[in-house]
C-alpha cells in the first residue's frame, strides 16, 4: 500500500491511515476516511475498492459455534468457521477453494480443488467474521485466535497467506501476537523452511500417524516428504526458541492409528522434540469409510504419551452438528481435479 500511495504521488503514511480506517474503524467507503484530501478520496473512488467476501448462508451449533458459508465473485463458496469459548473466541479460516492434497478422511479433500484464495479473500473472512460478531453484540474483539485450519492446504498457497498473516499479526490492522495465529499444515516441508524466515507464527502439523506406510495411505504428500524430513523441518522451525512447541494434530481413526504399540511409536518419533500432541475424535464425512476411536482408546492413547511426558490434548468436538467440525468443511467448489463432476458440488449436508 505505501508502494500505491507513492506512485500516484502521495505520503507513504496514507498507507496507515487507509488501514486504520479499514481495520479500526470498520469503514469500507473512502468518502467517509476523513483525514485524507478530498481529491485523494476521488481518486480512490475511481482506482480501487474495498471489497469482503459475502454471507451465503449462516449456521449455529448447539454448542455456539458459528458456520457461514461465503460467496466468491467467480462462483466457489468457502466455509469460515468461529468457536467461541470462556476465555476466548478461535476463528479457523480457509485459505483455498477446496483442496489438492486429498487426505483420505477428510471431507474438503472430497470436494477436490478449485483455485487458491487471494491475500483480500483470506484477511476478508477476519474483517467479515469480526464485523458480523462485533455486531451481534460479543464483544469490542471477539477474535482472539486465529488457526489457519479451514479448507485448503495453506502453505500452497503461499505468496498470499504470508502477507495475510503480517496483517494479522500489524498493529494497523488486527494485531495479534504470533503465539495467537497458527498455520495448519499436511508438510510441505520448503514451504516451513520459508514461514521460519519470512513470518514465524505458531505451527501445526497434521500427522495422523506415527510411520511413513500409514501416513502415506492417510496423508499422500507424505509420500513427497516423508516422515524424517518433516520432523527435521519441525525442528528448525522452532531451533532459535525454545519455548516454542510444535503442535501435532493427530485424529483418532477406529481400528487405523489408534493402538497403543502406535502410540509408543509415536512417542519415540517426537522424542525429545519441544511438543504438544493435540488428538482429535474423528468426525463423521458421509461416504468414507471410518469410524472415530472408541473413548476409551482415545484415553488409552493420550495416558501412553503423558507418560512419555508429552504435553498431549483430546480436542473437544465443536460444531459437527452443522458440520462445521475438523475435517467436515466443504463449501462449493468448481473442482478442476475432476475428483467429482469437475462442476459446482453441493455438500451432501446442505446449508440451511
Amino acid at each position: 500500500m505505501q508502494d500505491y500511495f507513492t506512485s500516484i504521488g502521495e505520503k507513504t503514511f496514507r498507507a496507515d491511515q487507509v488501514l486504520q480506517w479499514v481495520y479500526h474503524h470498520r469503514v469500507t467507503r473512502f468518502k467517509d476516511m476523513t483525514n485524507l484530501s478530498k481529491v485523494l478520496r476521488e481518486s480512490l473512488d475511481g482506482t480501487a475498492v474495498l471489497e469482503f467476501p459475502e454471507v451465503a448462508a449462516e449456521q449455529r451449533s448447539s454448542d455456539g459455534t458459528i458456520k457461514w458459508q461465503l460467496s466468491l465473485p467467480d462462483g466457489n463458496q468457502i466455509e469460515t468457521v468461529f468457536i467461541p469459548e470462556s476465555e476466548r473466541g478461535t476463528l479457523c479460516v480457509s485459505s483455498q477453494a477446496g483442496c489438492a492434497l486429498n487426505c483420505k478422511f477428510c471431507a474438503t479433500a472430497q470436494q477436490g480443488f478449485s483455485r487458491n484464495l487471494s491475500t483480500s479473500e483470506i484477511i476478508g473472512q477476519v474483517w467479515l467474521a469480526r464485523q458480523i460478531l462485533q455486531d451481534k453484540g460479543l464483544g469490542v474483539r471477539p477474535v482472539t485466535n486465529i488457526v489457519l485450519m479451514g479448507m485448503g492446504e495453506p502453505l500452497l498457497n503461499y505468496d498470499a497467506v504470508v502477507p495475510a498473516l503480517r496483517l494479522m499479526l500489524d498493529d494497523r490492522s488486527f494485531g495479534l501476537s504470533r503465539r495467537r495465529v497458527t498455520l495448519s499444515t499436511a508438510g510441505v516441508v520448503p514451504a516451513i523452511d520459508r514461514l521460519r524466515l519470512d513470518c514465524p507464527v505458531s505451527l501445526a502439523v497434521s500427522l495422523h500417524a506415527p510411520d511413513d506406510e500409514l501416513r502415506t495411505r492417510l496423508v499422500p504428500l507424505n509420500k513427497k516428504y516423508p516422515i524424517a524430513m518433516l520432523m527435521d523441518a519441525c525442528r528448525r522451525y522452532i531451533d532459535d526458541d525454545p519455548r516454542r512447541r510444535i503442535t501435532f494434530e493427530y485424529t483418532m481413526l477406529d481400528g487405523v492409528n489408534d493402538s497403543s504399540d502406535q502410540a509408543v511409536s509415536l512417542v519415540r518419533l517426537l522424542g525429545d522434540m519441544p511438543a504438544k500432541v493435540n488428538l482429535i475424535p474423528y468426525n463423521h464425512v458421509e461416504g468414507l469409510p471410518f469410524r472415530c476411536s472408541h473413548d476409551a482408546q482415545i484415553a488409552a492413547f493420550q495416558d501412553v504419551l503423558a507418560t512419555a511426558g508429552i504435553l498431549c490434548m483430546t480436542r473437544k468436538t465443536r460444531g459437527s452438528d452443522i458440520s462445521a467440525a475438523c475435517g467436515q468443511l466443504v463449501g462449493n467448489v468448481m473442482d478442476r481435479l475432476r475428483r467429482g463432476a469437475g462442476q459446482l458440488r453441493v455438500p451432501s449436508k446442505g446449508i440451511s
